[in-house]
């Protein structure tokens, strides 16, 4: 485990704290400080990033929004009961779930909120502050894990709730990091804004499950000068992702990253489609089958077939906890914008190769890039 991390204490404020990935990100950072559990999953705690200077796990800090009202430990609880969460460790851990709980936030918009988008905002970027300062925090960084919402109409009137969290840490001068599909910093305002601000951004949309699958396997057929003429796939998952992408509208959010991450990476897309079925007993498990067809010597016809089981919390939380760290330390290092470098956890990054590949190899660039920063 590397443990030569910065100690400084360091802000993590998770829009939709109280969900299954957050709650999974604060029970194992608690549990892996602690010496219970292994990080697994973690890439920053893996020698290439020795000596970069990120924050220590011990010396994170956690809070958040959300607009359910569930307390982390009791969904800790219903995490264990899930098969999530280990057995005993909720207990285990219980005063540091409970100290996140404190520091989490209703956010918005409600049902009936009589606030407008610049009150909201206003509203959110105090709680940033306030968090800030209240435990003597060198930066926050916000990191949207929040259920996927709906592309916003052409039209719409107002931003997507994503937009507002976006803006809200933009306006208190913290590092984002999108961790879903939804719209985040991409709108042009905030594009814009974002670009002001000189902080460090990375997103979009987590790379944990299928499309980690179809981001290591479409390579292979490109260099091997094999084609692919359909590449089709179905998601069976329920808890709140499920619930959420029953929507069409969050479904099509999700799908077109998953298709991207094909597209360019095969120079082409494939026929086929992705569809996703919500399961509500599987909770936070998932299935997800592919099938590829493709083509070789002489036009022989050939097809591979895949399944993926998985839970996405367990998958993303560690990642989570990785990007938090790397923005966090490029923002001590001085760097803004978008981060191209961190493309190896995104389907929809900002920039940089679309290999799963030559992410990796950017990936470990910008982390000599962090150990020469001093």
């Amino acid at each position: 485990m590397n443990n030569d991390g910065n100690t400084t204490p360091t802000g993590v404020w998770f829009v939709g704290a109280r969900g299954s990935v957050a709650t999974t990100a604060v029970a194992g950072c608690a549990a892996v400080t602690a010496g219970l559990r292994p990080p697994t999953g973690m890439v920053t705690e893996t020698p290439p990033f020795d000596g970069t200077g990120l924050p220590a796990l011990a010396s994170l800090v956690f809070g958040g929004h959300d607009v359910a009202d569930s307390p982390l430990p009791k969904r800790a609880e219903h995490l264990t009961d899930a098969g999530v969460l280990p057995h005993g460790l909720a207990s285990a851990v219980h005063a540091e779930l409970l100290a996140a709980e404190k520091e989490t936030r209703f956010g918005g918009p409600l049902p009936d909120d009589p606030r407008d988008d610049e009150e909201l905002v206003a509203d959110l970027a105090a709680d940033l502050t306030s968090f800030r300062t209240r435990n003597e925090l060198a930066r926050v960084v916000v990191v949207n894990v929040a259920s996927t919402e709906p592309a916003p109409a052409p039209d719409a009137l107002r931003l997507p709730p994503s937009s507002l969290y976006a803006a809200a840490a933009l306006r208190a001068g913290c590092p984002y990091v999108n961790f879903t599909p939804s719209t985040g910093l991409r709108t042009p305002p905030l594009t814009k804004a974002a670009a002001a601000a000189g902080l460090p951004h990375a997103g979009r949309d987590g790379k944990t499950g299928q499309t980690l699958l179809r981001a290591a396997l479409a390579p292979m057929f490109v260099q091997r000068a094999l084609h692919v003429r359909a590449w089709s796939g179905t998601n069976l998952l329920g808890g709140g992702d499920g619930a959420a992408l029953a929507d069409p509208g969050a479904a099509a959010a999700k799908n077109a990253g998953k298709a991207r991450v094909l597209t360019e990476t095969l120079g082409h897309t494939p026929e086929g489609e992705v569809h996703i079925d919500d399961v509500p007993a599987l909770g936070d498990w998932k299935t997800a089958w592919d099938h590829i067809a493709f083509e070789g010597f002489l036009g022989a016809r050939m097809v591979l077939q895949t399944t993926w089981q998985g839970c996405d919390s367990a998958l993303a939380a560690p990642l989570v906890l990785d990007l938090a760290r790397l923005v966090a330390r490029a923002h001590e290092a001085g760097l803004s914008g978008p981060l191209p470098e961190l493309g190896f956890y995104f389907k929809d990054p900002d920039g940089g190769p679309a290999g799963l590949p030559e992410q990796f190899t950017a990936l470990l660039a910008f982390a000599d890039r962090l150990r020469r920063a001093g």
